[in-house]
């Protein structure tokens, strides 16, 4: 096993890896998580709301979308383990081969080895059953794109991985402005690495600092949202309290982050969508994090999504990105280098 990502290039393959029910019925000790409990009574602030305060996770091998291997949400015990298994031996060859050499001159040179990966290691559990997507509606645990909203989506990935002549095209993550994934913008999702986030939390608002790219997002409480020209990388943020749940509501986001396609999914939304999340400390070590995304321009209807935030070690350390600053200039002159042999290539073939 050279390289542990060629064979777990996103958390869904790491689902699919589960083995054949004859192994897992040699299985013992299977575990089933119990569900929260409702009578829980969370920590609170000096002015009697939930405190969220600390580190929190979402690493985890489930995605936003359920994988064609499953029919439902819920994944039994014994396969939810095995799965957690068997990403577990991906990940534990961390070596590469160092007399392989150099790739061949013009193919791709790879990216990390697994090594720094940190996609998390089991799937999540909410209320107590495992779960093969984020997405609880609809109830395929699919994104609802329409075929222009899909459409759409793809040409925005198509611009921004494979254009390469102007930075402007470049992500939003490549360009070292956010996070890619969606990992700290509304909706936050979990990707391959650096999937912490801290709460700061007073009356008058709260703050989600986020690792990857180390944004932070500050939801102003009880207050209307900002005039729409004014577009923040992460959206205008306004929440209220429903009882004991954080309700935070996010629109205005900056075109710049329409395109937020990671390994694992593709991923897109318009400046003007509008993401409802609500956050629910039901444990002491677990919020319950819910989310729903209105778009009718690109989604055939509202769709709704659950997942757990786990209570982590800090403290969360700086993500000094560098790509924008020290390998974009080798990007646009690679796509000078191709046009420039394009020429030629054309004016030989004039002769």
């Amino acid at each position: 096993m050279k390289n542990a990502l060629k064979l777990c290039a996103s958390a869904a393959v790491c689902l699919m890896a589960a083995t054949a029910p004859a192994t897992l019925a040699q299985q013992a000790d299977i575990q089933t998580p119990s569900p929260w409990n409702p009578d829980y009574e969370p920590p609170r602030m000096a002015d009697g709301t939930p405190d969220f305060t600390g580190v929190w996770s979402k690493a985890s091998i489930t995605t936003i979308e359920r994988s064609a291997q499953f029919d439902d949400l819920v994944v039994p015990p014994e396969i939810a383990q095995n799965a957690e298994e068997m990403r577990s031996r991906l990940f534990a060859e961390r070596r590469t081969d160092p007399e392989e050499g150099a790739p061949p001159a013009g193919q791709n040179v790879g990216g990390y080895n697994a090594f720094w990966l940190d996609p998390g290691s089991n799937i999540g559990v909410v209320n107590g059953e495992y779960r093969s997507s984020w997405i609880v509606e609809p109830a395929d645990g699919r994104l609802p794109y329409s075929e222009a909203g899909r459409a759409e989506m793809e040409a925005a990935v198509d611009a921004a991985w494979n254009n390469y002549d102007d930075p402007e095209v470049r992500s939003a993550a490549e360009r070292c402005t956010v996070g890619y994934g969606s990992t700290g913008t509304p909706p936050m999702l979990n990707v391959l690495y650096n999937n912490h986030v801290q709460f700061y939390q007073t009356p008058e608002q709260v703050t989600i600092l986020v690792e990857m790219n180390h944004n932070a997002r500050i939801i102003r409480m009880n207050a209307d949202h900002r005039a729409p020209e004014l577009r923040q990388w992460l959206g205008d943020s306004v929440g209220h309290w429903d009882g004991d749940t954080l309700v935070v509501e996010t629109t205005n986001f900056h075109p710049d982050i329409s395109q937020r396609s990671s390994q694992a999914q593709r991923f897109y939304l318009q400046p003007d969508t509008l993401v409802e999340e609500r956050f629910t400390r039901v444990a002491d070590d677990t919020i319950f994090y819910e989310y729903t995304v209105t778009d009718p321009d690109i989604f055939t209807q509202p769709w709704r999504a659950e997942m757990p935030l786990w209570r982590a070690e800090g403290p969360i350390f700086e993500y000094a990105c560098h790509e924008g600053n020290y390998s974009l200039p080798g990007i646009l002159a690679g796509a000078r280098r191709e046009e420039a042999m394009a020429q030629s290539d054309n004016a030989g073939g004039g002769q």
